[in-house]
């Protein structure tokens, strides 16, 4: 079965401790109602650093990347209709959806 990755992109921040605890809460039940589709589920970044073409070393990312998740769907159809039912969307951030593309062996 295909597998895609959810890029969580932006979002705003809770206004509240109890505000951050809600939203978590249903992310969670939304994680929890993918089951075994949910292949690599709920990966926050943080640190993150960029490597520039000359080599230095940048603090910070180019980005809002804020974390990703990989699901097995049947189609792209399917994994976007996934992850439109994601409550990070409630927060004012964007999913990008991307198909996984299987690389040949390297044996």
């Amino acid at each position: 079965m295909p597998q895609y990755v959810i890029v969580y992109l932006g979002g705003d921040h809770p206004s509240s401790p109890e505000e951050g605890k809600q939203h978590f809460s249903r992310y969670m039940d939304w994680l929890s109602s993918l089951g075994d589709s949910a292949v690599s589920p709920a990966n926050p970044l943080k640190d993150t650093s960029t490597v520039n073409p000359d080599g230095t070393v940048t603090t910070g990312g180019t980005t809002t990347m804020s974390g990703y998740t990989i699901i097995e769907a049947d189609s792209m159809a399917a994994a976007l209709s996934i992850a439109k039912a994601c409550p990070f969307l409630e927060i004012g951030g964007s999913l990008e959806v991307s198909e996984l593309a299987k690389m040949p062996s390297q044996n």
